[in-house]
């Protein structure tokens, strides 16, 4: 009878880790739509530190995320067990959030803001090379202003985890969405740490190869082509991580609001076979879009107001 016993809990342990790894695929991949913007925000965080100090700044705030999924994952599995409905509220708020956003970054070139980003720019500059600034001080703002912003993309990865693995058992809930928590968070970092150094490799590159074999030739070559890169790079995460936002807050929405959900299978069922596999995504974006614009409307009245 015990080793019958050992047997079941055997089966149950690998049936929870199939489970697991299951779900752990379908949240990474849901949650990988906030990655991009996730990486050119973090990375935009350290702009204006000291380039020696880049790495220390990245290793502050990764700590600080880390802090921020601690309070956040224990807070979201107690709503899911005591107020199940609440995950699926956080989840549409969720999606909104990441289509206003997106809409915002859209609108940022037509609407009025408080100051252009060159302006932005050489307030940064000047603070790094003025006397008169603590840059302690200036590093810690830095510091707390990227975690803060942390707090709202951490949120929006968890709960967007949590829909995923709604339904499933508590403890297939609890280590799925830590899975999440710490991947996307050491994966995000550690890619931020790459980004923000990547130009630092280009000029390591052109300085040590100032000789005159063919080898020296390639690294300064490699150095140029990297440093052209490094503010394109950055661009490109920014753009890509816009068009995420839209995609996953739509998607969300779609997959929440029955209405929508119905008018996307009544629009797959008269297309072709390529079509029926773009159309889910168009309809996303679609929805994202069109949400983006209300709520932004909506935020934009009131601040008016105020």
């Amino acid at each position: 009878m015990a080793s019958v016993g050992l047997l079941a809990l055997v089966d149950d342990i690998a049936s929870l880790l199939d489970d697991v790894s299951l779900m752990t695929k379908v949240a990474a991949k849901k949650t990988a739509g906030v990655l991009g913007d996730d990486l050119a925000l973090n990375a935009q965080q350290v702009t204006g530190v000291d380039p020696k100090r880049e790495l220390p700044v990245v290793w502050a705030v990764a700590k600080g995320s880390y802090l921020n999924k601690l309070i956040l994952v224990p807070l979201a599995l107690v709503i899911s067990a005591v107020f199940p409905i609440g995950v699926t509220i956080l989840l549409m708020l969720g999606g909104l959030f990441l289509c206003y956003e997106g809409m915002e970054k859209l609108a940022h070139k037509w609407l009025p803001h408080e100051e252009s980003d060159n302006e932005h720019k050489k307030k940064l500059a000047a603070a790094t090379t003025d006397e008169n600034v603590d840059i302690k001080a200036y590093e810690r703002k830095k510091i707390k202003g990227a975690i803060r912003t942390d707090f709202i993309l951490s949120a929006e990865i968890i709960v967007i985890a949590l829909g995923v693995v709604q339904g499933e058992t508590f403890l297939t809930q609890a280590v799925v969405v830590s899975l999440i928590a710490i991947v996307m968070t050491s994966g995000v970092y550690g890619l931020v740490a790459g980004i923000v150094k990547f130009d630092d490799a280009g000029l390591a590159l052109i300085k040590y190869g100032q000789g005159g074999s063919k080898f020296d030739g390639f690294q300064r070559k490699l150095g140029q082509v990297i440093l052209f890169l490094a503010p394109k790079l950055m661009k490109f995460l920014s753009v890509v991580g816009m068009i995420a936002m839209f995609l996953v807050g739509g998607g969300i929405l779609v997959h929440g609001l029955p209405f929508l959900h119905h008018l996307l299978e009544v629009l797959n069922t008269s297309l072709g076979a390529v079509m029926k596999v773009m159309m889910p995504m168009l309809f996303n974006g679609g929805v994202g879009l069109i949400a983006g614009v209300i709520v932004l409307s909506i935020v934009t009245g009131i601040k008016k107001l105020f």
